[in-house]
């Protein structure tokens, strides 16, 4: 029992940022999946299973017991992770076959969105730190999950549905960028990462929502087809290239000591692998395949990192 007052101590010590380490263990997740590693894809789903039970556990613990405390996060952009990371596990268990599941998740995520979305934006200020791209997150979250769903079950309604929230996204992180404090690509304690992430997963819909009109050639006509596709290599283009500016901005200003928003490193690091997996397979370019494979493992390798970094200050705490 000690021992579990004490994980529940430091877990409760913890921001809605943590939700980030979720989104990060399940896409790394859907990445081994789509590279074939099932054994690894699986070992990642339960982790992130079971820290999304114990993330919605303190959601509605925190609701109900401090409520004060739970409003005041919920105006954060990090509040936000909680339908991100919903979304991300139902697409994962999607791929299962388990769309019972995927779709239950995708309603709970249908739901707090908006609440959530309001609550955040109506407390946006100037010059914020890269969470505020969560707002395109979570749009796009919702949009991979309804199109993942479309593809798999059928409906049409949802694709449409997925469409519109695509285009929200993009809108979304143009009004983000407004809002984002650039100075944090040189200063930023991990989620300054979530602005090329928001891009990735925005490419990372976009395909999604080809491979529905695949399944389902009525979705759309041929030009919407078409700009979607072009709409979707661009904005995979721009992710990269926001990876590319990241990763040099970590080398000539190092931060190497651990904090809970480098998960929200290592989540646009495999988001932006599953995109070109995803847009390799989708759009039919099967030379980005390789590139795709070597970013999930310098995204795996990066969550090894945050985990060990995780596992120290947890360690640091349960000792103070």
């Amino acid at each position: 029992m000690p021992a579990f007052s004490q994980l529940r101590a430091w877990w409760a010590e913890h921001p809605p940022a943590a939700g980030a380490a979720v989104m990060a263990t399940g896409i790394v997740s859907v990445g081994l999946h789509m590279a074939d590693h099932e054994t690894l894809s699986r070992i990642a789903l339960v982790l992130a299973c079971v820290a999304w039970v114990g993330l919605a556990a303190d959601f509605v613990l925190r609701l109900l017991r401090e409520r004060p405390r739970w409003v005041g996060e919920a105006y954060t952009p990090a509040g936000l992770t909680a339908v991100a990371a919903t979304t991300v596990l139902g697409t994962r268990l999607s791929a299962l076959g388990w769309q019972v599941v995927a779709e239950a998740l995708l309603a709970l995520s249908a739901v707090l969105w908006p609440v959530l979305l309001w609550c955040v934006v109506r407390h946006w200020k100037h010059r914020m730190p890269g969470g505020v791209f969560l707002v395109c997150v979570a749009t796009q979250g919702l949009a991979v999950l309804a199109a993942t769903l479309a593809a798999a079950v059928g409906p049409k309604w949802l694709a449409h549905a997925a469409l519109v929230l695509f285009w929200l996204g993009l809108v979304l992180y143009g009004v983000a960028y407004a809002h984002f404090d650039i100075r944090e690509v040189a200063r930023g304690a991990g989620d300054q990462w979530v602005a090329g992430g928001a891009l990735a997963i925005s490419a990372l819909a976009g395909a999604k929502l080809v491979a529905a009109h695949h399944v389902n050639p009525y979705l759309w006509n041929d030009d919407d087809q078409s700009v979607l596709r072009t709409v979707t290599v661009a904005v995979l283009v721009l992710a990269v290239a926001w990876y590319c500016v990241l990763v040099v901005s970590e080398l000539i200003w190092p931060r190497p000591r651990y904090d809970v928003r480098r998960w929200a490193t290592v989540f646009p690091m495999g988001m932006t692998a599953v995109a070109t997996l995803t847009v390799s397979s989708a759009l039919g370019h099967p030379w980005l395949r390789g590139w795709g494979d070597a970013l999930l493992w310098i995204a795996v390798a990066a969550w090894l990192a945050a985990a060990v970094g995780a596992a120290r200050a947890a360690t640091a705490f349960e000792r103070a």
